[in-house]
């Protein structure tokens, strides 16, 4: 996780303000829905977002801890935590990497897939509705640096 911010060489515009607060307010819509949505699958928002990331992961089926935690931008401890209670859900397994034991494999459960695609799928309709209004915003202060 960076500490650094970037700082723009010229200050922004009022036009700038309104993009990222339109942003942000799409952003957190899009967020309650997806709260929601898990939520009413019986999942935590958390679980979700675990599960998603597992199968998101590029090149496999499977992700460790410390690559989750990246994903997930918690310590890995609470990644430790967040497994524990979604493996006792039957949500997902635990393999232990053979080749060395400190580091373990999270995999979907067929229940944790199960779960993940109904939640990706209405995930994708929402984005699908919102795309003509979620955006990146177009703040000029950032963009006109050449």
């Amino acid at each position: 996780m960076s500490t650094s911010k970037p700082r723009p060489d010229k200050p922004l515009a009022k036009a700038d303000f309104e993009s990222l607060s339109e942003f942000r307010h799409q952003l957190r819509r899009f967020l309650r829905f997806s709260e929601e949505a898990a939520q009413a699958e019986g999942l935590t928002p958390q679980q979700y977002q675990l599960l998603l990331h597992i199968k998101g992961y590029p090149g496999r089926e499977w992700a460790s801890i410390g690559e989750l935690a990246e994903r997930l931008q918690v310590q890995q401890h609470g990644v430790v935590t967040l497994v524990s209670r979604c493996e006792a859900a039957g949500l997902v397994w635990r393999e232990p990497n053979a080749q060395d034991r400190r580091q373990v494999f999270v995999r979907l459960s067929e229940a944790g897939e199960a779960a993940l695609q109904r939640l990706a799928a209405l995930h994708r309709s929402e984005l699908q509705s919102l795309s003509g209004v979620f955006a990146v915003a177009n703040i000029t202060a950032f963009n006109e640096r050449s």
